[in-house]
């Protein structure tokens, strides 16, 4: 699934397209909807397999607002319309969105049930019910709004240019890799199944068909998936829908007899002939449309988690030292980048669109590397502040002189998928004295997670704060979430854990991978952010005999000293920052050139040290 050039310049012709034609495309949508009898239309940023990243094809939001960010959804009326996202995208929505089209909106803060009941209530609002999960709708019909689920979505009608769907070779995803084979899988979910008296469930999140049989794919440009869907019976046999352009033989003696295989198109058959059975559906992770079909196929339709969420999260052994081996290879790249870094951009002649290529560059040299795990966000100055920036042609900032410079970036491995962020000074001055102070207090934050012990039944949430701390101490926060789930060869972006407010109480166990990412952001000015990611491991009980929890940090990159204030940290933060320092040239160093080398041994030199030079 590596991302060749030709692909990765189609991605940004197509969103670099004239956004002036978003008030066309709206007014062709509310010319369908009027057609329609419909007074209103939800628009979500995600496609039928309600994941965060969507092919072309699926990038409705996009093409009606032109906000091109992961997390969003749009709300249509004759008179007004609304877009909302997340805090990681307030200062982008406003950016790509034409202020006399669309309000900007909260997602969580002012969110869209609350605009539906202030101007919908009674109102015929559609929505393509393969686009929006049941728990979604159920929200947004306690609005007062009465929710239409339509036949045919009226936005890809007026999408008259659409590209094409993927239909990528899915590929078998190897047992040294996975840990565990897709029979003993299909198995021990079935069982779930089985105990609790449901005789199939749908699964139609594409991460949870690919983790179930062991495949992969290359639909997306970042994450490695086929995207499709499955149905899992109780003993264990699956039918998998998949375009068939994506099956080969190879595939087929990888699933065996126990998969069998099916057109999407094929699902409305199959759901039909479920009638008195009790079904399984995940109201958060299956598309509405899966819930009324089988209601009107008279099957039972039971509430619960999709049975293959959970244990994905939970990395087996195999997955756990993939994960290891995948950071310490990414780490030679990210070494050998920071170290590039600090050569040239004193010299005042990058740029972040060439600063993000050169760290995909030494990547594309290690074993094993298959694509980034997301675009990378290179934010220089003030575009640093943009918590998701992509620079564009547009936008491609040169990066000057004793400024902050935002890289966070990952890859994916077919033995683990990585994602690091690391905030840099370009010198040559010192850095003034506030902003050390700022970038320690997110250090201390990030310190203050990694380093944490907790007792078995913690949840996401209940962590989130403490990164928070030092920031708070200060009057200053970040909005976004401290830390999500990581995938395994999967998404970069992985539930049901997170550390974050908004987040699911889903208890942390062993095995599950999660990002330790607190910031802080200055409008205008710059972006402060840490990232490692960490993996849940035991820790030994506690004095009551209860099981304990603790962290092991999977990244090994420097932090920036030039941005760190020493005496702002305790006597345990600096001792941790220098264990971790000692390690990463360790680990790190044998592997690098002379002058790579000598480079990191400064980088990783004990904080009681007079920093390197920026």
């Amino acid at each position: 699934m590596q991302r060749t050039h030709e692909t990765r310049l189609k991605y940004v012709i197509y969103e670099c397209r004239d956004l002036v034609s978003a008030a066309a495309h709206l007014s062709a949508l509310r010319a369908r909807l009027l057609a329609a009898g419909a007074e209103g239309f939800i628009v979500p940023r995600s496609d039928e397999y309600l994941g965060e990243y969507v092919p072309l094809s699926a990038e409705r939001l996009f093409w009606l607002t032109g906000f091109s960010g992961s997390a969003g959804l749009a709300v249509v009326l004759p008179d007004r319309a609304a877009i909302f996202t997340d805090g990681r995208y307030t200062t982008q929505v406003a950016q790509q969105t034409d202020p006399s089209l669309w309000e900007r909106h909260h997602l969580t803060e002012a969110p869209p049930a609350d605009w539906l009941r202030q101007h919908a209530a009674g109102k015929r609002v559609g929505y393509d019910p393969r686009l929006l999960p049941a728990s979604a709708v159920e929200r947004f019909a306690a609005s007062g709004a009465v929710l239409v689920p339509l036949a045919e979505n009226p936005l890809d009608a007026a999408w008259t240019d659409r590209p094409a769907a993927p239909t990528a070779t899915a590929v078998p995803h190897e047992l040294r890799f996975a840990g565990v084979s897709a029979t003993e899988k299909r198995a021990a979910a079935a069982s779930r199944l089985h105990q609790v008296g449901e005789h199939a469930a749908v699964l139609a999140d594409a991460h949870s068909v690919a983790w179930l049989l062991n495949i992969r794919g290359g639909d997306l440009g970042y994450t490695p998936l086929a995207l499709a869907q499955a149905l899992l019976r109780t003993d264990g046999r699956v039918e998998l829908f998949i375009d068939p352009a994506k099956v080969t033989d190879e595939l087929r003696e990888h699933l065996g007899n126990a998969v069998s295989l099916h057109a999407p198109e094929n699902w409305g058959e199959t759901l039909a002939e479920l009638s008195g059975q009790r079904v399984r559906v995940d109201p958060d992770s299956t598309p509405a449309w899966f819930g009324i079909q089988l209601r009107e196929a008279g099957a039972e339709v039971t509430t619960g988690e999709d049975p293959c969420r959970l244990p994905r999260a939970r990395k087996n052994p195999t997955e756990q030292d993939g994960a290891r081996a995948a950071h310490a290879r990414d780490a030679v790249a990210l070494a050998r980048f920071l170290h590039w870094f600090s050569v040239e951009a004193g010299k005042g002649g990058l740029t972040e669109v060439g600063t993000a290529d050169q760290l995909l560059a030494f990547r594309r040299e290690l074993d094993g590397f298959r694509a980034e795990s997301f675009p990378a966000i290179a934010g220089s100055g003030p575009n640093g502040a943009i918590v998701h920036y992509r620079a564009s042609a547009e936008s491609d900032r040169r990066i000057g002189r004793n400024e902050v410079m935002l890289i966070d970036s990952g890859a994916q491995f077919p033995d683990g998928t990585t994602d690091v962020t690391r905030t840099l000074w370009t010198g040559p001055d010192p850095a003034p004295a506030e902003l050390r102070a700022r970038y320690t207090r997110v250090l201390r934050g990030h310190v203050a997670l990694a380093t944490l012990r907790f007792p078995q039944g913690v949840a996401g949430p209940h962590l989130d704060s403490i990164a928070r701390r030092p920031l708070w101490d200060a009057g200053l926060d970040y909005d976004h979430g401290t830390g999500h789930g990581v995938g395994s060869f999967l998404s970069v972006h992985e539930g049901p854990v997170a550390f974050s407010r908004a987040a699911r109480a889903v208890p942390l166990e062993e095995g599950m991978i999660l990002s330790d990412e607190p910031g802080f952001y200055l409008p205008g000015e710059y972006g402060i952010r840490i990232e490692n990611l960490l993996l849940v491991q035991p820790a030994g009980p506690g004095l009551s005999g209860r099981p304990w929890l603790s962290f092991e940090t999977l990244t090994l990159a420097p932090y920036e000293r030039p941005l760190i204030e020493p005496a702002l940290l305790t006597p345990e933060e600096r001792d941790w920052v220098d264990t971790y320092h000692a390690r990463v040239l360790a680990e790190v160093g044998p592997q690098l050139d002379a002058d790579a080398a000598a480079w990191l041994a400064a980088a990783c030199a004990p904080l009681s040290e007079a920093p390197a030079a920026a």
